[in-house]
This record gives structure tokens, sequence and C-alpha cells, in this order.
């Protein structure tokens, strides 16, 4: 296996095509393969040919081809300028992207004066509510006294219900059984009667009021 190995490679480093052991050798063919056909010159793409992609007939795509082949791409220079519709269409967006100095100056200066008139607002608005602010501050203490008055009287008032519950029944009820509700129910009931009566009486005695001051001054 070996010699045969060494004898293929020797016939190969010879130029020759190795045949069968012990046969003729046959000399190797040499085969030179066509041209291609590849186009050395610059890429002129046809204009006319619908297999010619769209953006290869643009006048961007001839820019390009002169700007690299020059007088060799065959495009007439004069034909790489732009007309009278797109020096139009340029000016139009020069003035929109790059206005001259002057709208520029004009610009800054509005939105400076624009800035400054927001800091004065806010400027303002921070000096009325630091005046407000003490006013907000007496306030926020009166709304915490009220909060912790309106909590002791609670309070006092559940802790009153509570022993006068312990003295109605003889023992100490809990607040959230039904018995205490009704006893709760019935005190308010008296208490609103209490005050209706005494609404019903002090108005008794400003209509009799006026009449006795008369017989006074006889």
């Amino acid at each position: 296996m070996a010699a045969r190995v060494l004898w293929v490679r020797t016939a190969l480093l010879r130029g020759r095509r190795p045949g069968p052991p012990g046969g003729v050798v046959v000399p190797a063919v040499s085969f030179t393969p066509p041209a291609l056909g590849l186009q050395l010159g610059p890429y002129l793409p046809d204009k006319d040919s619908d297999r010619t992609p769209r953006w290869q007939r643009t006048d961007h795509f001839d820019r390009k081809l002169y700007g690299r082949y020059g007088d060799a791409s065959g495009i007439e220079p004069a034909t790489l300028w732009p007309n009278r519709d797109r020096i139009r269409e340029m000016i139009r967006d020069e003035e929109q992207w790059e206005p001259p100095l002057e709208a520029r100056l004009r610009n800054i200066r509005i939105r400076e004066t624009e800035k400054e008139e927001r800091r004065l607002s806010r400027e303002k608005l921070v000096a009325a509510n630091m005046a407000k602010m003490p006013k907000m501050v007496a306030d926020w203490r009166q709304e915490q006294r009220d909060t912790k008055r309106k909590m002791a009287e609670e309070k006092a008032r559940r802790d009153q219900l509570l022993a006068e519950a312990r003295e109605r029944f003889g023992y100490a009820v809990d607040p959230r059984s039904t018995k205490f509700q009704e006893m709760v129910a019935e005190v308010e009931k008296e208490q609103k009667k209490k005050k209706k009566l005494l609404k019903k009486r002090q108005r008794e005695e400003q209509e009799a009021t006026p009449l006795a001051t008369p017989l006074a001054a006889d």
C-alpha cells in the first residue's frame, strides 16, 4: 500500500497521470478554461432596460459614475447640474433648514425672551406661595388641633356610652355587640329629642320677649 502511494506521488510530480500498476503511464492533459468575458472598463448601466435597477437610472448615480470614471463614463458633465426646478427646491430647503443669519438671531432673541418670561413667572409664583405660607401653616395647625379635639370628644363620648351601658346592664358590654348598638341608637334618639325640645323652648322665649317689652314700658 505504501509503495503504491509513493508511486502515485512520483507520477504526479513528473506531470503524468498515474495508470494502473504495471500498465502504461498516460501523460497528464493540460486544460485552459475559456475567458469569462469580464468587463474591465467602467460599469455603465443600460437606462433603457427594465432589468436595470431604478437607483442606477437616477442623476445621483450618474454623478457618482462621473466622479469615479470621469469622461470614460460617457456622461455629459452639463447634464449633472440641477435644473431650475431643482434649484428652487434646494433654495426652499435651505431657507427652511438653514435660515439666514438675521432670522437665526431673531429666533435666538425670541427664545431668550420666552425663557426670561418663564423665569419671571416662576419667581412670581414662588413669591406668591411664600407669602401664603404663614396662613397655610396656621390653617394646617388649626386643622390638626380640630382633628385632635374631635378625636378627644369622640373618645369621651365612647367612654361615656360604655359607662352608661355598664351601669344599665350591670357588666361591661362589647362595643361591637348588637345590644350596645341598640343602646347607642336609643341614646342618640333621646338626645335628638332633647335638642328639639330645647330649640322649641328657645324659639317660644324669643317670641314672648317682644310682648313683654311694651307692658314694662306702660
